[in-house]
């Protein structure tokens, strides 16, 4: 059987940028990366950017790198750019950058999000655009840039998402597609076209948006110098492609409204693919966006919390028995977590936590709330508060899973994980113990990347559709069936208790964060 050639997805991620050669069965072939490095400012130190020259040299050393490991480097026949979307910058008429990529870890263009929320509504925002109001979504870092630096906006011709500036300097081409062009908060996501009453009230120029696509749409070949520059063929084509989560859900096959992806990484996202794009009162009530797909005709429900900085701090600040047991033992800390998880009991004998530590996300939003723990008596143990963290985790996500059946799209049939937690098996357990809802974890190296390079396929050609392409890289899984008994008790603590929580302890938590976080 003849093989046709390789496909590639580049991965620009907020801790690292990554090229992955994968064939047309969605096998990994070969990878390179490098650190995204985030460059902070001296004077005000929470300010932070992206460096684009920076950028750029890591999406060429990671391209170089791949390579370098193929037997011929010019056997990629396409490839397409995926990233975090909502970081983008001002590009002048010749295309050269007139000032540093904004990151989203940086809070300055919080005042903006809060003026045009005032002004044009947040309800009226969500209306339009699906979007919920997030201070870093790229329309409030242009509003930052004309009124702080209002010279840059006058000599600004396009303003262009980290990944459309990678494609830019890949190919030569200016463009968007509608998943990435969501991440600005003025983009109609029915129409697919930039909301234009929005843009006006916001205060910039109409005229710096890219054409908006379909994921999918050949851009162009690499540009001679890049072939030269990272050993690709002057004829690999460039694919437009689209959202980092948006990519994996591709990947997972979570193109129809049976099956629910949930990625756990910094933040936990839970994302169903549908036919339609529900902007409601209701919907906007519940704190999910929706965005664009990479599939055609398909939209995103997107609900989102944090979730990372909680298993950090775990890590760091109630694990000191659990680090020296993981040196001792030669283990990894994680699997010396999970032991101490399996000391515990379903429940953690009444310790409840609740993660907070960022505020509450989807589906009750409240910057205010703060990480608890509650249940505390003289027979808790260090083990239970660890397995108390990860119960809380997963009753986050349960309930996330809840809004999404009672708001949207009515249940999934099944829920498919990726992200770094899929690898501790109890985490993986546990969530479908709490859910009550069968777990799957698929076989695939790296989703984002794939669904990345599935669109570059299904764009020249190697899958004739998303199902296809689907179908084409599909793997084995590993399956979590609940555990009726643990499913039974954590259903009355989640019910009973962990719902309450957020509610009850409100007011307290806007007094103590009224006092810590300003």
């Amino acid at each position: 059987e003849k093989r046709m050639g390789y496909l590639m997805g580049i991965d620009i991620g907020s801790t690292t940028i990554k090229a992955v050669v994968y064939d047309d069965r969605g096998n990994h072939i070969a990878s390179g990366s490098q650190q995204t490095p985030l460059t902070y400012d001296k004077k005000q130190p929470a300010w932070c950017v992206w460096e684009p020259q920076r950028i750029w040299d890591c999406v060429v050393y990671s391209i170089m790198e791949a390579l370098s490991k193929l037997p011929d480097p010019h056997t990629v026949t396409a490839l397409a750019v995926t990233g975090f979307g909502m970081d983008g910058l001002p590009l002048d008429a010749e295309g050269k950058p007139l000032y540093p990529i904004i990151s989203w870890h940086c809070p300055r263009t919080i005042p903006q999000s809060e003026a045009l929320s005032k002004k044009a509504g947040a309800k009226y925002i969500f209306e339009q655009t699906g979007k919920q109001v997030q201070s870093i979504d790229s329309v409030y870092r242009m509003m930052w840039m004309q009124e702080n630096h209002p010279q840059i906006m006058e000599q600004t011709k396009t303003w262009l998402l980290i990944e459309d500036f990678v494609n830019f300097m890949l190919c030569g081409e200016m463009a968007t597609d509608y998943s990435m062009a969501t991440t600005t908060s003025v983009f109609d996501v029915k129409t697919h076209e930039w909301c234009k009453s929005l843009i006006d009230q916001a205060g910039v120029p109409d005229t710096i948006f890219p054409h908006p696509r379909q994921a999918g749409h050949v851009l162009a070949e690499v540009l001679p110098m890049v072939a030269r520059q990272t050993g690709l063929s002057p004829q690999t084509k460039v694919v437009l492609g689209g959202h980092d989560y948006i990519c994996g859900a591709l990947a997972v096959g979570a193109i129809d409204e049976g099956v629910l992806m949930d990625i756990t990484g910094t933040w936990e996202m839970v994302v169903q693919a549908s036919a339609k794009a529900d902007t409601s009162e209701q919907i906007f009530n519940s704190g999910f966006y929706i965005e664009g797909h990479v599939v055609p005709e398909r939209y995103c429900y997107v609900g989102c919390t944090v979730s990372g900085d909680m298993t950090e701090w775990l890590k760091k600040n109630l694990a000191a028995e659990e680090k020296l047991i993981a040196e001792t033992q030669g283990i990894g800390i994680w699997d010396a977590i999970t032991q101490a998880c399996g000391q515990s009991v379903a429940g953690s004998r009444g310790c409840i936590f609740l993660p907070h530590f960022s505020g509450a996300g989807t589906p009750y939003h409240d910057a205010d709330s703060m990480g608890a723990f509650l249940g505390m008596h003289n027979q808790i143990r260090n083990q239970d508060m660890i397995r108390s963290v990860i119960e809380g985790l997963n009753y986050q996500f349960r309930m996330m899973v809840d809004a999404f059946a009672g708001n949207c799209l009515g249940e999934a049939q099944k829920i498919v994980a990726i992200g770094g937690a899929t690898r501790n098996g109890f985490w993986m357990q546990n969530k479908a113990d709490v859910v009550g809802c069968r777990l799957e974890v698929p076989a695939i190296y790296e989703a984002t990347p794939l669904g990345a390079a599935m669109v570059a396929g299904m764009g020249t050609g190697v899958f004739k559709d998303a199902r296809e392409a689907v179908e084409a890289v599909r793997k084995d899984v590993v399956v979590y069936e609940p555990d009726r008994a643990a499913h039974e008790i954590y259903e009355e603590y989640y019910q009973n208790i962990y719902c309450k929580l957020q509610f009850v302890l409100k007011d307290i938590n806007r007094e103590i964060s009224k006092r810590v976080r300003q």
